[in-house]
């Protein structure tokens, strides 16, 4: 592999996909591989087949190798469901006023280690900001003089088992000699938010398949976040209950109404599967999804109350992942039924400019800074 590239792994609630890239011009990315393996996926914090998600880790990573001889090192993205954020608020105090040096950060940021737990291990830590003397606020402290160092500091921990499941499956490739963890929420919330925007606080959804994720934005870091086993795989097994109707036939239907449309009551929507046509008029198809994006406007909406850090009134929901378009008009619904602003967020990269691809390519642009 040329040294500026890196091997990625992206572990989604229904899919795992592994991704070899580089850096572009003007922030592209040059995608050298990419393989994707369906698997059983997560839940409730767990994996809800061992063997299914290391089968599905291996057959990406050795499809992945056979392409990129020289792969040594993979990053991988945890995902929410199996992370822990700790947040911290710590103050170094100086004799007298003096120029903040990398030393003063290298202190601070050791005295805010939160103690070690059994289960858990931290994979990653960031300052989302520092406060000085005079309550300025900043995101990068050195050369300023301060006779005092504020650091709001958020650790990322993960859970041992999910590490120890995933090195069974890398222990199967002698030819990868390091494993480095992301934490999926901070490096989607660092690559797909601007700078400006998370300095006054930022809303992230990243909706799923079976697992979804509510995370505060704020600097160069998490103030929260928290996932919840709901995604578009949820509405389309309430619908299949609804409707007494095979799985298969319900996703077909949610990518076939528009929940925006305006059609005739009797209008209608067909789908054929194994020799048998399935007819509901469009208006009980429309109900029953809105019942279900309902339900996860609810949690969100839990979450939020959830968060009592900063006053979120007024903050739009940026809202990203692969259940997010599945329905035409989700957004729409997500801003009437949760009054407030919505905006689908995807990478800003031709191609790739949706947001299925926003968690593999933000753990690409962290993985190739980590490199650097």
């Amino acid at each position: 592999m040329r040294r500026n590239g890196v091997a990625v792994l992206d572990i989604r609630s229904s899919e795992i996909t592994a991704v070899v890239g580089e850096r572009g011009v003007n922030n592209t990315f040059i995608i050298k591989s990419k393989y994707t393996c369906p698997y059983d996926g997560y839940a409730e914090g767990e994996l809800l087949d061992t063997d299914s998600f290391i089968s599905a880790v291996c057959d990406v990573v050795k499809s992945t190798l056979a392409a990129n001889r020289a792969v040594k090192t993979f990053y991988v993205g945890v995902p929410c469901e199996f992370l822990k954020l700790v947040n911290t608020d710590k103050v170094l105090s100086f004799q007298t006023s003096k120029k903040i040096t990398r030393s003063d950060y290298d202190l601070l940021i050791e005295m805010s280690k939160p103690e070690k737990e059994d289960g858990w291990k931290t994979i990653r830590h960031s300052c989302l900001y520092f406060v000085l003397s005079d309550k300025r606020k900043v995101i990068n402290p050195a050369g300023a003089v301060s006779d005092s160092l504020q650091g709001k500091c958020g650790f990322y921990k993960c859970k041992t088992s999910f590490i120890d499941c995933l090195m069974l499956a890398f222990k199967r490739f002698k030819e990868i000699n390091e494993v480095n963890l992301l934490p999926l929420n901070y490096a989607e919330a660092m690559y797909l938010i601007e700078p400006e925007k998370r300095d006054e606080c930022a809303v992230l959804f990243d909706f799923g398949y079976i697992s979804s994720t509510y995370s505060v934005v704020c600097g160069n870091g998490l103030l929260y976040s928290e996932s919840f086993s709901v995604g578009i795989g949820h509405i389309a097994f309430y619908l299949m209950s609804e409707l007494d109707i095979p799985f298969e036939v319900a996703s077909s239907f949610l990518s076939t109404v528009n929940l925006n449309a305006k059609e005739q009551l009797s209008a209608s929507e067909e789908c054929l599967y194994e020799g048998k046509t399935y007819t509901f008029t469009t208006s009980k198809l429309r109900d029953i999804i809105r019942e279900g994006l309902d339900g996860i406007c609810e949690t969100i909406e839990e979450c939020k109350q959830n968060f009592s850090g900063r006053n979120l009134d007024g903050k739009p929901i940026f809202i990203t992942g692969e259940g997010i378009k599945v329905v035409r008009g989700a957004a729409e619904h997500f801003s009437d039924r949760l009054e407030k602003g919505v905006e689908i967020i995807a990478p800003k990269v031709p191609y790739y400019d949706k947001p299925q691809f926003s968690s593999v390519l933000s753990l690409l642009d962290t993985a190739l800074s980590d490199a650097k």
